[in-house]
């Protein structure tokens, strides 16, 4: 029995979408790969919906006014997708409990330390907890107890994020009410977990999509955009880096950095050459 089996605390559990299917999500696939490279447009879009659902089908139950802390998947310096779906979540919600006269929510961050550079989309559960464990996650006790706590990321797959999220609420001995809340999960356990990596690539296929969303919608940094820039093959980076912006550039090479990517060397070509490219102007 896994430690998280013993957490003191409710649980509850919400998903807007449950997929059953490998060819019907209840959302466009190519839309979720944009929101997941950096679509700030469908941040918006996701956050809105799942705050309806969520108020809706949750919250307008059983709230009794209750101090609410909303807290997105862990990130160290760059935030991930769902970070930037919880803002426009938590616009929402904060509407809703303005219109009914309870106090807005307040926020919190889940710090994390980052161990590896791999993109888990097409790994079992197993896998995915076995690397994801080697990380350090880590939160602010003291501000948090007592009060319902709202866990958002944009899907459930294998539970992996979950499992971690408990772990560590067991860790520092909390027992508060949690919602744990998703845009989307995979409920047909058949389908196996690399139906993640369908979706995230969907539309994004390399750098050529990337610069179009760039281009063409309000774009936002994340975790797996930047990952997916530094590991470009070079001539390909090269050519994405010469139709961007300095301003664009000087970005990425200061998150890059500040999230610790020249600890691998996969990244450290890119790296070098955006420091140059910010070094000559």
């Amino acid at each position: 029995m896994t430690s998280e089996q013993h957490y003191k605390g409710r649980i509850e559990r919400f998903s807007l979408h449950q997929i059953q299917s490998t060819e019907e999500f209840g959302f466009a696939a190519e839309e979720y790969s944009r929101f997941k490279h950096g679509s700030e447009n469908v941040a918006q879009q996701y956050g809105y919906a799942l705050a309806d659902g969520f108020t809706a089908h949750c919250l307008s139950l059983h709230y009794g006014g209750e101090p609410i802390v909303v807290l997105s998947s862990a990130y160290s310096h760059i935030p991930t997708a769902s970070f930037y779906m919880k803002n426009y979540f938590t616009d929402k919600l904060n509407g809703y409990l303005f219109d009914r006269g309870y106090p807005v929510v307040e926020e919190a961050k889940i710090y994390r330390s980052v161990s590896y550079r791999d993109d888990y989309g097409e790994m079992s559960a197993e896998q995915r907890y076995n690397l994801i464990k080697g990380d350090t996650f880590h939160i602010d006790k003291t501000f948090l107890e007592g009060k319902l706590l709202l866990f958002l990321d944009d899907i459930k797959i294998t539970g992996t994020h979950e499992r971690i999220i408990l772990n560590m609420l067991n860790r520092h001995d909390l027992s508060n009410t949690c919602h744990m809340l998703y845009f989307a999960e995979l409920t047909d356990k058949s389908i196996p977990p690399n139906i993640e990596n369908r979706l995230n690539y969907a539309y994004v296929k390399g750098l050529d999509e990337i610069d179009a969303i760039i281009k063409n919608e309000q774009f936002r940094f994340n975790t797996r955009v930047v990952k997916l820039i530094l590991n470009g093959e070079d001539r390909l980076f090269d050519r994405f880096i010469e139709k961007q912006e300095i301003q664009f550039i000087r970005d990425l090479y200061y998150r890059a950095i500040g999230n610790e990517y020249f600890k691998f060397p996969k990244y450290l070509r890119n790296l070098n050459r955006l420091k140059e490219t910010i070094g000559n102007i």
